[in-house]
């Protein structure tokens, strides 16, 4: 089984309009509904995949019902911990004419001292059932800023490999617990190390406590740093469409390579066959299977020095 816990979880709503004009009213042409946050589309990716997987976090209100409403005939395993605030929602505007996305991401609910001890303690018993876990996306209001510090030493101290998926000063207290795998972007990895070269970067982050670090570029694909090689992975083309969720997928990728002990060529190889696959789908948790299927012979990864 692989855990991913999402904090700040959320309803996502997708709207397609024509064409996005500032300033302007719009007609909506398509309006989708999915349970979101990062680690419940990595989740969703996972079960598409073939991995068991658990998700938890917080959920609460009428948009937390909504989200567990919509996540129980799905393949992930809800053990999210109820809370009294009320879950956010994340909304994606994709304007039809480009291709382009425009996101909107609501805070969150306040959480208590009370629902962070809840959470830990569910917590616990979830590690010790699971092969891998992944600590995904923002914090939501009232969780310490060192709470995936905390979860990171916890899942270290059962053997359970970890991979941090956040930004920020999260991230930066993050790495002092050494997690097996951080996975930021590029301007993550710069606002982190001050770096915008993002193999210097990488390898920066590495040296401060990182037993691996997978950085996306975009849609220039990833570049890798771990302690059995260096690694550059690119897609063979540019793609449009919606990227949300395309970093999820790259989690997913790495995670299921990971617990099915495939090198790090693999690894990278699926990570961004499936990150673009994502791009090409409607809305995040999902990707194109067949264009992954091709993707998977079309991307090359290039030894880089150590």
């Amino acid at each position: 089984m692989i855990l991913t816990v999402t904090l700040n979880t959320a309803l996502d709503l997708t709207y397609r309009v024509p064409e996005l004009v500032p300033h302007a009213s719009h007609r909506v042409d398509e309006v989708t509904e999915r349970p979101g946050g990062k680690g419940l589309n990595v989740a969703r990716v996972l079960a598409a995949l073939g991995h068991e997987s658990v998700v938890t976090g917080f959920a609460g209100g009428r948009t937390g019902a909504v989200l567990r409403e919509l996540l129980a005939p799905l393949a992930p395993v809800d053990a999210l911990v109820p809370v009294a605030g009320t879950t956010r929602r994340t909304i994606a505007v994709v304007d039809a004419a480009t291709g382009d996305t425009t996101q909107l991401n609501e805070p969150g609910p306040q959480i208590t001292a009370d629902e962070w001890e809840a959470f830990l303690t569910a917590y616990e018993p979830l590690l010790r059932q699971a092969d891998a876990v992944a600590l995904c996306g923002s914090l939501p209001p009232g969780v310490p800023v060192g709470a995936y510090a905390d979860l990171v030493r916890r899942a270290r101290t059962a053997g359970v490999p970890v991979l941090l998926d956040t930004s920020g000063e999260p991230l930066r207290r993050g790495l002092a617990a050494r997690p097996d795998l951080i996975k930021p972007n590029a301007d993550e990895l710069a606002r982190l190390t001050g770096s915008r070269e993002p193999l210097r970067a990488a390898r920066d982050a590495r040296r401060r406590g990182a037993h691996a670090v997978v950085a996306s570029l975009g849609p220039e694909g990833m570049v890798a740093v771990t302690p059995e090689g260096t690694w550059q992975a690119t897609p063979p083309t540019q793609v449009r469409g919606n990227p949300t969720g395309a970093g999820d997928s790259a989690v997913a990728a790495l995670l299921s390579s990971l617990v099915e002990g495939l090198p790090w060529p693999d690894r990278l190889t699926r990570a961004v066959a499936l990150s673009t696959a994502t791009v090409l789908a409607p809305v995040a948790g999902e990707f194109e299977a067949g264009a992954y299927e091709e993707l998977l012979a079309q991307v090359r990864v290039s030894a880089l020095p150590t």
